[in-house]
Parts: structure tokens; sequence; C-alpha cells
């Protein structure tokens, strides 16, 4: 809150939730760390139902993730899947330098990014489960 000296944040894979205000005008703030999980910021009910963890952090401009989650794309089945996987992770950070609300511009990516690898593990499973039957088909046959 108010923070003048804090520039760089880096949050373990644990973390649960950033409340509302958290680093509200932390002005020098430019790069965090965090986990990527659906509800990770709490709406700050004080604030008309808003997204206000990074109010007035405008030289936020950089976002790395912590956790699993790169090790997971590296084991993707399909070269595209794991190509189309790191540019949506990279994509915050050319949009944010340029987006005023960046809680609400995280969020959207957060999710954008959690949707995303949740259709391609569903597609990896789907082409696991054809191997298997193809597999147990030829085993029958044999």
């Amino acid at each position: 809150w108010k923070c003048k000296a804090l520039i760089d944040v880096e949050f373990s894979e644990r973390l649960e939730t950033i409340e509302g205000r958290a680093f509200w005008c932390c002005s020098r703030l430019e790069h965090i760390a965090i986990p990527l999980k659906r509800d990770l910021f709490e709406i700050d009910v004080d604030m008309f139902d808003m997204y206000t963890q990074f109010h007035g952090c405008d030289q936020l401009v950089k976002v790395d993730l912590v956790g699993g989650i790169h090790k997971t794309v590296s084991s993707l089945h399909m070269e595209s899947w794991r190509s189309e996987m790191e540019e949506e992770i990279n994509r915050i950070n050319q949009v944010l330098p340029n987006t005023p609300e960046k809680t609400a511009a995280l969020k959207q990516w957060m999710d954008s990014v959690i949707d995303k690898m949740d259709h391609y593990k569903a597609e990896h499973h789907r082409y696991v489960k054809e191997a298997v039957t193809l597999l147990e088909l030829a085993l029958w046959k044999a």
C-alpha cells in the first residue's frame, strides 16, 4: 500500500489470493512473479466490486509465472500447442505497459491462459485415449 521503494515482488506458488489494494499506488513496482490461479485476485467490495490490487502501479510492465506451468507447457504433445501457450503466457508483457487497469488485465490474461491450458490438456487426454484404444485393438487382433 503506497510503498515508494518496492520495485520487484516474487510470490511462492503456494500463494492463495492477493487482496484488494494490496499494492495500491506502489508507484515504482515494475515486476511481479505470481502463480497461475483463477481466483488469485479478490474483488474489492469497498471499491465498487473492482479488482484494485495494482491500482496506481503505472510502472508495472513485467509479469512472470511461478510454479509448474512452464513444465506443463513443455510436456504438451504438439509443438504448435507449446508455441501457442508460450505466446499466450508472454502476451501479458506486451499488453501490460499500455494498460491503465493492471489488475483487470492480469485477471483476464490468467483466465485466458488457464482456459487454453485446460483445452490442450483435454485434447492431450483425448489423443492418449485414442492411442490406447488403437493399441488394445492391435493387441486383440494379434
